[in-house]
């Protein structure tokens, strides 16, 4: 009886809670005549007395909607970050080909969410199972909307290597939960896409573009991503091998931003160097970009966007986990571009380069990503410090040692820096999150808090990601060659691709600074 009342208690108390600010913006009772935070708004048999059931499921009902309106807002806040990478990668690139790296950027957007309507989503999370934050009623998860996945068994155990439940939304029906995490997955598919965009930058077809950013949506993405976010074989090592709580990846440091690295990686190295990056000795030219303030704006824009991208992953904005998360997003990219700036300042060429301050402030979020909502704030900022030092030494030996041409960065940020950041979750996650993450009991653990396991499936997730990303991609990229060829021709990228590849002038009336198009030798 007892517990009865107190159960009751609570929930008048939240419902009080939920409806003072209504009544005081209402500014009282409705005009019309109906009362305003009564009893009454809860849907009740007997109009004005709801059972302790009604009241629950009121309440629950509250709880929901709470959770989908955090998703769908913080979908938006990733929606916008493609403005940013449109301004980043625009502004490190030649003003001859402004139109071109715009158009890019903006329709790898709408291309990329078609493939995912169409398979990617049905691919990646057919058989994700019940989403309970949203509104999944359904706690069995056979009978769950998203409920088929592609399984193998070996040694005893299941594999699950892709979802087929949900191509075109079908079979769905209508139900919200699913709708809602569409959205946001599709625009963080979206940052994937775009991500080698930068890297190909200024001299890749608009046609061979157009080819991949159907690909990426389709087939590319989803598949590492089931496996790690759809219940997939990475999720599972934990409960198949007893590692730690298989590949974690909290927001998308290997599932979204070193996926879209190694991308990058074999479009870059299957495209070559523009012309002029390289001189007959092998030493490497600089190609400097005609704006940089475009590109800062860009970063800060992404960064405000970040605060959807990870605060948002809970899926849930009554997870007050959330605030955790949004510091530690913070602090890693304020110490990733302290960092960037004095080893530019003091160790590299004594002087703090601007666009490597923006790839260090860049590397601190995409570090962060994966481990954010398991580590600590001192943590946060290790795992800054180290992403603004590595993303420097990972572009010169990219640029110089490999010599692949990447105009932006794209692959030392986000393909590198996105491995850092699973091994990082690996080393630094303390413990006080994560209960039950991907069906092992216990929270996160990393190895120096105790579970070198956790450490081991993070690397594991960081080689599979290599594999089949970069295999898969190497097929994409060639195929496309074959059809309708990867490069423009020498004297259209000599010229400018605005004209020849998109028919306008992405500055119309302007005289192009001929010193901002020519190669300086370092």
């Amino acid at each position: 009886m007892v517990r009865r009342f107190l159960l009751i208690f609570i929930a008048c108390l939240s419902l009080v809670g939920a409806w003072m600010p209504a009544l005081a913006l209402a500014g009282g009772p409705d005009p019309n005549g109906g009362a305003t935070g009564s009893a009454a708004d809860i849907t009740a048999a007997t109009a004005g007395a709801p059972t302790l059931e009604e009241v629950a499921a009121t309440a629950g009902h509250n709880k929901v909607a709470i959770n989908m309106m955090w998703t769908l807002i913080t979908g938006f806040l990733v929606m916008f970050m493609q403005a940013g990478f449109a301004m980043v990668e625009t502004g490190f690139t030649r003003a001859k080909n402004v139109a071109h790296t715009m158009m890019m950027n903006f329709m790898v957007y709408p291309l990329g969410m078609l493939g995912f309507y169409v398979c990617g989503f049905a691919l990646m999370f057919g058989g994700f199972g019940p989403l309970l934050t949203l509104g999944g009623n359904v706690v069995n998860a056979e009978n769950a909307v998203l409920n088929h996945e592609f399984t193998i068994s070996l040694m005893g155990h299941t594999f699950g290597l892709f979802g087929l439940k949900g191509f075109f939304l079908s079979g769905t029906s209508y139900d919200v939960s699913v709708f809602a995490l569409f959205l946001f997955q599709m625009v963080f598919m979206d940052t994937t896409a775009t991500i080698p965009t930068g890297a190909m930058a200024e001299r890749w077809k608009f046609s061979a573009f157009v080819l991949y950013a159907l690909c990426v949506g389709t087939i590319i993405y989803p598949i590492y991503g089931n496996w790690v976010w759809g219940g997939g074989w990475l999720a599972m090592l934990g409960q198949n091998f007893g590692l730690g709580h298989g590949h974690v990846d909290f927001a998308g440091s290997s599932v979204v931003h070193m996926t879209g690295g190694v991308i990058g990686f074999v479009g870059a190295w299957l495209l070559g160097p523009r012309i002029g990056k390289y001189n007959k000795d092998g030493s490497a030219n600089a190609i400097p970009g005609h704006n940089i303030p475009m590109a800062v704006v860009g970063c800060f824009i992404l960064a405000f966007g970040w605060f959807g991208f990870n605060p948002g992953s809970t899926l849930a904005g009554t997870d007050l986990r959330i605030a955790v998360v949004a510091v530690n997003t913070m602090l890693a990219s304020a110490t990733g571009a302290f960092a960037s700036m004095l080893w530019m300042w003091w160790v590299r060429t004594k002087k703090p380069d601007p666009g490597m301050i923006c790839n260090g402030f860049l590397a601190g979020l995409v570090a962060i990503t994966a481990p954010c909502a398991f580590v600590n704030s001192v943590s946060a900022c290790i795992i800054g410090i180290i992403a603004g030092i590595l993303v420097i030494e990972a572009a010169f030996f990219i640029d110089q040692k490999l010599k692949i041409d990447d105009p932006v960065g794209a692959v030392a940020v986000h393909g590198v820096n996105g491995a850092w950041g699973v091994l990082a979750l690996g080393l630094f996650a303390d413990g006080t999150y994560g209960d039950g993450w991907n069906g092992v009991a216990g929270t996160v653990k990393g190895l120096f808090y105790g579970d070198p396991s956790q450490f081991t499936a993070e690397v594991v997730g960081v080689l599979a990601n290599i594999v089949y990303v970069g295999l898969i991609s190497y097929v994409v990229f060639k195929l496309i060659d074959v059809l309708v060829g990867q490069r423009v021709a020498a004297d259209v990228e000599v010229d400018g691709l605005d004209i020849p590849e998109m028919g306008v002038q992405g500055y119309v009336g302007v005289k192009l600074d001929k010193l901002a198009e020519t190669p300086v030798s370092n």
